[in-house]
């Protein structure tokens, strides 16, 4: 029986990249490799002057180019080892897996035309399409999808990329445009795993010179300057073949330099903050929309004095979300209870809403329980090319004053961030913007305790059981109600002091449409187009 399965369909189309952190998109083991990053804090004037140096309209001859911001270093080319959302947001138009999503959060058909799924969900039938070759000319076939899926779960004898490919009991190529995958358990969100891009079969030079099967092959990279990409003339599907000849990601981390260069033609779509909008409006078009991501201030739960659940409650009570929302975003952001975005839908926990409300006297209250009726003092690592992480530590640190509390901030470039806090957990408190995704086990499941990217060190024998059981549970109801229950350990325990969802603001120049919001990382670089 064919099925196209939907993965979940969101309240509202949304995109993240402005704020966003660490994706954690395939759960892999070594996800915070930098090996293309020198630095993420980037020079904005040889980024700016590079931009000069391009051209200062949308065409130069011609050839059509769109300049867009991004707000830090890609911390890998290679899809299986990046965890950046700026990075996943760029490089999704040059990857592609077998699944693609539409702006509505819907799984589509991508390297597969179509797919079938036994009655017990056990058994996936992925059918190829015939027509697709990689950007170095080599034809996509069964074998490439076979390499990748051996890499990504470590069938091949070597360690998986990505843990989320566990419950596979096998893969085989059964003929050269036929995939089959077997599941030791049925999985309610498996369908949602197959967008992880296929890379063709012994091919090793993705973190320098990436191939994929994308609308847009990769051009170059400047570290600390720009990102090319230039349009795939033999794309396969004509309806989303790109409508630019050139896209040039630059690489800005300062907001008034981002301005400068909209204002100067230098750039000709940018993510600003909610400040910038009001001085661009009229001389460009805006746009916003929720991210559907957490801004999250963490606490390592290994480490005294916030391995005591009062003290991660107390942190909680003593933050007031409204000032940072107001303060940091210009009001444009939802507040967040736990470590779900509200436009998660069914999944979401209205019931949690007021949790944590700001009380300062509760907050001393839980202080004295746990020993600290006099504070403690800690360091908020913030990344540095980050403002908005940057303002709300400053904002936070305020907060916690009232309490007796005293946080010093230590800013720390991203490439280093990924890799001590990201990956190790070496750190006290940070404040990261978590992305979105498609299925709630892969936005709930960080905080299991075997997750290899759990950097927060929380662990809960219910929160596993339940995460464990609803990602094989086949009742959506049960379901729903597993993950609500994943939220409110989340929120009792205080795994972590759970901000806001800031909306994603954009600035386009007027004769450049197109710009299209996605539920999770993704400047989709085809919808663009020029008018006139």
């Amino acid at each position: 029986m064919q099925k196209r399965i939907l993965s979940l369909m969101l309240a509202l189309a949304m995109m993240i990249t402005a704020f966003a952190g660490c994706g954690g998109n395939t759960g892999s083991s070594s996800e915070s490799t930098a090996s293309q990053s020198a630095a993420s804090g980037s020079s904005e004037s040889s980024a700016s002057s590079e931009a000069q140096s391009s051209q200062t309209s949308q065409s130069s001859g011609e050839e059509t180019v769109v300049r867009m911001n991004i707000g830090s270093e890609p911390d890998s080319l290679d899809p299986w080892q990046s965890a950046a959302s700026d990075t996943e947001a760029i490089m999704h138009n040059v990857f592609e897996g077998l699944c693609l999503y539409d702006e509505n959060g819907e799984i589509i058909p991508g390297l597969a035309e179509s797919w079938d799924i036994s009655e017990d969900g056990l058994t996936y039938t992925f059918h190829l399409r015939e027509d697709v070759t990689f950007h170095n000319g080599k034809p996509l076939t069964s074998a490439d999808v076979l390499y990748t899926y051996n890499n990504l779960a470590g069938m091949g004898g070597e360690k998986a990329v990505s843990s989320k490919f566990e419950n596979v009991e096998s893969f085989e190529a059964t003929d050269d445009y036929t995939f089959v995958i077997k599941l030791k358990e049925p999985s309610a969100g498996f369908l949602s795993l197959n967008i992880i891009a296929v890379l063709p079969e012994g091919y090793e030079d993705q973190a320098t010179a990436p191939v994929g099967t994308g609308p847009f092959k990769f051009v170059e990279y400047t570290p600390s300057q720009r990102i090319v990409l230039e349009k795939n003339d033999d794309y396969y599907d004509q309806n989303r073949m790109a409508q630019v000849d050139r896209v040039e990601f630059y690489i800005m981390t300062d907001s008034a330099a981002v301005v400068s260069a909209l204002q100067s033609g230098t750039l000709d779509i940018a993510s600003i903050s909610a400040d910038d909008a009001a001085v661009l409006e009229g001389q460009y078009d805006i746009y916003n929309s929720p991210q559907n991501m957490v801004q999250i201030f963490a606490m390592n739960n290994s480490v005294a004095p916030f391995d005591d659940v009062r003290v991660r409650q107390a942190i909680n009570y003593a933050i007031d979300k409204d000032q940072i929302i107001d303060s940091v975003f210009g009001g444009y952001a939802t507040k967040l209870y736990t470590n779900f975005s509200p436009v998660m839908g069914v999944y979401y926990n209205e019931e949690l809403e007021g949790s944590y409300d700001t009380d300062v006297e509760k907050a001393k209250e839980l202080l004295k329980e746990a020993g600290y009726e006099d504070g403690f003092t800690f360091t908020i690592t913030a990344p540095a090319n980050y403002q908005a992480h940057i303002d709300t530590a400053q904002i936070i640190a305020q907060q916690l004053q009232q309490v007796g509390i005293t946080a010093n901030i230590e800013t720390m470039e991203w490439a280093t961030w990924l890799e001590d806090v990201y990956g190790n957990a070496q750190y006290e408190a940070t404040i990261v913007g978590l992305t979105g995704k498609l299925d709630p086990d892969a936005v709930l499941g960080r905080f299991k305790t075997t997750y290899p990217k759990n950097f927060f060190k929380f662990s809960n024998e219910e929160y596993d059981q339940l995460i464990t059981s609803a990602l094989t549970e086949q009742d959506e109801q049960t379901r729903i109600d597993d993950y609500k229950r994943c939220q409110e350990i989340l929120t009792e325990q205080a795994a972590a002091a759970f901000i806001s969802d800031p909306n994603l603001v954009v600035a386009c120049r007027k004769d450049l449409k197109g710009y299209t919001f996605y539920p999770v990382t993704f400047h989709d670089m085809t919808k663009l187009y020029y008018e006139g």
